[in-house]
Protein backbone atom coordinates (compact mmCIF):
# COMPACT_ATOMS: atom_id res chain seq x y z
CA UNK A 1 0.00 0.00 0.00
CA UNK A 2 1.09 3.55 -0.70
CA UNK A 3 1.34 5.85 2.30
CA UNK A 4 -0.52 9.14 2.57
CA UNK A 5 -0.47 11.53 5.50
CA UNK A 6 -3.66 13.21 6.65
CA UNK A 7 -2.83 16.38 8.54
CA UNK A 8 -5.07 15.78 11.56
CA UNK A 9 -5.04 14.45 15.09
CA UNK A 10 -8.82 13.98 14.95
CA UNK A 11 -9.45 10.23 15.05
CA UNK A 12 -12.98 10.70 13.67
CA UNK A 13 -11.57 12.34 10.54
CA UNK A 14 -8.85 9.69 10.33
CA UNK A 15 -11.48 6.92 10.27
CA UNK A 16 -13.43 8.76 7.56
CA UNK A 17 -10.29 8.99 5.40
CA UNK A 18 -9.35 5.34 6.00
CA UNK A 19 -12.80 4.18 4.87
CA UNK A 20 -12.44 6.22 1.69
CA UNK A 21 -8.73 5.78 0.87
CA UNK A 22 -7.94 2.19 1.95
CA UNK A 23 -9.94 0.75 -1.00
CA UNK A 24 -7.77 2.86 -3.34
CA UNK A 25 -4.61 1.21 -1.97
CA UNK A 26 -3.52 3.91 0.48
CA UNK A 27 -2.35 3.38 4.03
CA UNK A 28 -3.51 6.40 6.02
CA UNK A 29 -1.12 7.98 8.51
CA UNK A 30 -2.04 10.96 10.69
CA UNK A 31 -0.18 13.51 12.78
CA UNK A 32 -0.55 11.09 15.70
CA UNK A 33 2.06 8.96 13.86
CA UNK A 34 4.45 11.95 13.89
CA UNK A 35 4.35 13.25 17.49
CA UNK A 36 7.43 15.44 17.00
CA UNK A 37 5.57 17.68 14.53
CA UNK A 38 4.09 20.82 16.01
CA UNK A 39 0.44 21.56 15.26
CA UNK A 40 0.04 24.06 12.45
CA UNK A 41 -1.86 27.10 13.65
CA UNK A 42 -4.89 27.82 11.47
CA UNK A 43 -4.48 31.53 10.80
CA UNK A 44 -6.48 31.63 7.56
CA UNK A 45 -9.88 33.28 7.27
CA UNK A 46 -11.28 30.68 4.86
CA UNK A 47 -11.46 26.89 4.84
CA UNK A 48 -9.22 26.86 1.73
CA UNK A 49 -6.51 29.00 3.36
CA UNK A 50 -6.41 26.81 6.47
CA UNK A 51 -6.36 23.54 4.52
CA UNK A 52 -3.55 24.73 2.21
CA UNK A 53 -1.52 26.11 5.12
CA UNK A 54 -1.65 22.79 6.99
CA UNK A 55 -0.95 20.62 3.94
CA UNK A 56 1.93 22.73 2.62
CA UNK A 57 3.62 23.15 6.01
CA UNK A 58 3.60 19.44 6.82
CA UNK A 59 4.49 18.39 3.27
CA UNK A 60 7.56 20.64 3.42
CA UNK A 61 8.56 19.30 6.84
CA UNK A 62 8.24 15.62 5.88
CA UNK A 63 8.96 15.77 2.15
CA UNK A 64 5.89 13.67 1.27
CA UNK A 65 2.34 14.07 -0.05
CA UNK A 66 -0.07 15.41 2.54
CA UNK A 67 -3.83 15.89 2.53
CA UNK A 68 -5.19 18.48 4.91
CA UNK A 69 -8.84 19.12 5.51
CA UNK A 70 -10.50 22.16 6.93
CA UNK A 71 -14.16 21.71 7.48
CA UNK A 72 -16.96 23.08 9.53
CA UNK A 73 -20.60 23.77 10.03
CA UNK A 74 -22.27 26.74 8.34
CA UNK A 75 -25.64 27.70 9.85
CA UNK A 76 -27.69 30.12 7.75
CA UNK A 77 -29.64 31.63 10.67
CA UNK A 78 -26.31 32.40 12.40
CA UNK A 79 -24.91 34.26 9.37
CA UNK A 80 -22.58 31.37 8.56
CA UNK A 81 -21.35 30.68 12.08
CA UNK A 82 -19.53 28.73 13.38
CA UNK A 83 -17.79 28.42 9.98
CA UNK A 84 -13.98 28.30 10.10
CA UNK A 85 -14.21 28.50 13.90
CA UNK A 86 -16.29 25.30 14.17
CA UNK A 87 -13.77 23.27 16.19
CA UNK A 88 -13.21 26.04 18.74
CA UNK A 89 -16.63 27.71 18.62
CA UNK A 90 -17.21 27.48 22.39
CA UNK A 91 -13.56 27.95 23.41
CA UNK A 92 -9.95 27.11 22.64
CA UNK A 93 -10.09 23.56 24.00
CA UNK A 94 -12.13 21.97 21.11
CA UNK A 95 -15.08 20.62 23.11
CA UNK A 96 -17.71 19.00 20.84
CA UNK A 97 -20.41 19.04 23.53
CA UNK A 98 -19.92 22.73 24.37
CA UNK A 99 -19.85 23.63 20.66
CA UNK A 100 -23.18 21.84 20.15
CA UNK A 101 -24.70 23.55 23.19
CA UNK A 102 -23.62 26.97 21.90
CA UNK A 103 -25.20 26.40 18.48
CA UNK A 104 -28.46 25.14 20.03
CA UNK A 105 -28.57 28.07 22.46
CA UNK A 106 -28.10 30.60 19.65
CA UNK A 107 -30.87 28.89 17.63
CA UNK A 108 -33.44 28.90 20.43
CA UNK A 109 -36.74 30.19 19.06
CA UNK A 110 -35.64 29.80 15.43
CA UNK A 111 -38.34 27.83 13.57
CA UNK A 112 -37.46 24.49 11.95
CA UNK A 113 -37.67 25.81 8.38
CA UNK A 114 -35.09 28.51 9.19
CA UNK A 115 -32.54 26.07 10.70
CA UNK A 116 -30.90 25.22 7.36
CA UNK A 117 -27.21 24.44 7.47
CA UNK A 118 -24.44 22.70 5.62
CA UNK A 119 -21.22 20.98 6.42
CA UNK A 120 -18.39 22.31 4.24
CA UNK A 121 -15.05 20.63 3.57
CA UNK A 122 -12.03 21.89 1.68
CA UNK A 123 -9.27 19.35 1.04
CA UNK A 124 -5.78 20.49 0.11
CA UNK A 125 -3.32 18.07 -1.52
CA UNK A 126 0.25 19.31 -1.17
CA UNK A 127 3.28 17.62 -2.68
CA UNK A 128 6.86 18.90 -2.51
CA UNK A 129 7.62 21.05 -5.55
CA UNK A 130 4.04 20.93 -6.87
CA UNK A 131 1.19 23.41 -6.84
CA UNK A 132 -1.29 22.68 -4.05
CA UNK A 133 -4.64 21.38 -5.29
CA UNK A 134 -7.94 22.21 -3.59
CA UNK A 135 -11.18 20.20 -3.61
CA UNK A 136 -14.45 21.15 -1.91
CA UNK A 137 -17.57 19.29 -0.87
CA UNK A 138 -20.74 20.11 1.02
CA UNK A 139 -23.64 18.29 2.65
CA UNK A 140 -26.96 20.08 3.14
CA UNK A 141 -29.18 19.63 6.17
CA UNK A 142 -30.92 21.15 9.17
CA UNK A 143 -29.98 21.73 12.79
CA UNK A 144 -32.16 19.70 15.15
CA UNK A 145 -33.56 20.99 18.45
CA UNK A 146 -31.59 18.42 20.44
CA UNK A 147 -28.73 15.95 19.82
CA UNK A 148 -29.51 12.44 18.62
CA UNK A 149 -27.22 9.49 17.81
CA UNK A 150 -23.97 8.04 19.07
CA UNK A 151 -21.85 7.82 15.90
CA UNK A 152 -19.62 10.40 14.28
CA UNK A 153 -18.06 13.40 15.98
CA UNK A 154 -18.30 17.18 16.16
CA UNK A 155 -21.73 18.53 15.22
CA UNK A 156 -22.98 15.20 13.80
CA UNK A 157 -25.61 14.69 16.57
CA UNK A 158 -27.46 17.91 15.60
CA UNK A 159 -27.03 17.79 11.81
CA UNK A 160 -30.11 16.23 10.20
CA UNK A 161 -30.00 15.00 6.60
CA UNK A 162 -33.16 14.49 4.60
CA UNK A 163 -31.40 11.87 2.45
CA UNK A 164 -31.62 9.34 5.30
CA UNK A 165 -34.00 11.31 7.56
CA UNK A 166 -31.53 10.96 10.43
CA UNK A 167 -28.79 12.99 12.04
CA UNK A 168 -25.23 12.30 10.90
CA UNK A 169 -24.64 10.71 14.33
CA UNK A 170 -27.41 8.18 13.62
CA UNK A 171 -25.84 7.07 10.33
CA UNK A 172 -23.52 4.13 9.88
CA UNK A 173 -20.03 4.96 8.63
CA UNK A 174 -20.97 3.59 5.20
CA UNK A 175 -24.14 5.73 5.04
CA UNK A 176 -22.23 8.85 6.09
CA UNK A 177 -19.55 8.19 3.49
CA UNK A 178 -22.20 8.23 0.75
CA UNK A 179 -23.27 11.81 1.45
CA UNK A 180 -20.83 13.63 3.75
CA UNK A 181 -19.07 16.85 2.84
CA UNK A 182 -15.70 15.11 3.27
CA UNK A 183 -16.73 12.21 1.01
CA UNK A 184 -17.99 14.65 -1.63
CA UNK A 185 -14.65 16.52 -1.58
CA UNK A 186 -12.72 13.25 -1.56
CA UNK A 187 -14.55 11.96 -4.63
CA UNK A 188 -13.20 14.99 -6.50
CA UNK A 189 -9.74 14.27 -5.11
CA UNK A 190 -9.94 10.58 -6.12
CA UNK A 191 -9.96 11.49 -9.81
CA UNK A 192 -6.63 13.23 -9.22
CA UNK A 193 -5.19 10.02 -7.72
CA UNK A 194 -6.35 7.99 -10.70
Amino acid sequence: MKKIIIATNNQGKAKDFEKLLNPLGYEVKTLADYPALEEVEETGVTFAENAALKAETISQQLGVSVIADDSGLIVDALDGEPGVFSARYAGAEKDDQKNIEKVLLKLQGVPDDKRTARFHCTLALAEPGEETLLFTGEAEGYITAKPSGENGFGYDPIFYTEVYQKTFAELTADEKNQISHRANALRKLQSQFQ
